[in-house]
């Protein structure tokens, strides 16, 4: 029972400092400055360079394509389970001949 007790505090005071972080996060770069509490000053991230945004959205655009690519894979096994487990066995032979030792 004492081992409940810790831990309900314990995520209890992580969500009260997730919160916190997710305030100071969408709050604006004035009202980060002028924070105080449980975010440290040195917490808060000067604005991104222009060139550093366009990388954080190809970056997304990146991740989004290969969850597709994910997703699709997963409804093409689900689809056709056995062409895809002997597909992957003769990829796998066929990686083997082509690595194996001479």
């Amino acid at each position: 029972m004492a081992k409940d007790a810790v831990l309900s505090r314990e995520l209890k005071s992580l969500q009260e400092e997730l919160s916190a972080s997710h305030r100071a996060r969408l709050a604006p770069p004035a009202d980060r400055a002028s924070a105080s509490g449980t975010i440290a000053a040195s917490a808060a991230q000067p604005e991104a360079a222009p060139e550093e945004n366009e990388l954080r959205e190809e970056l997304r655009e990146l991740v989004n394509e290969i969850k597709e690519f994910v997703e699709d894979a997963e409804k093409n096994v689900a689809a056709h389970p056995t062409a895809s487990v002997i597909g992957a066995m003769v990829v796998g032979i066929l990686i083997g001949r082509l690595l194996g030792r001479r």
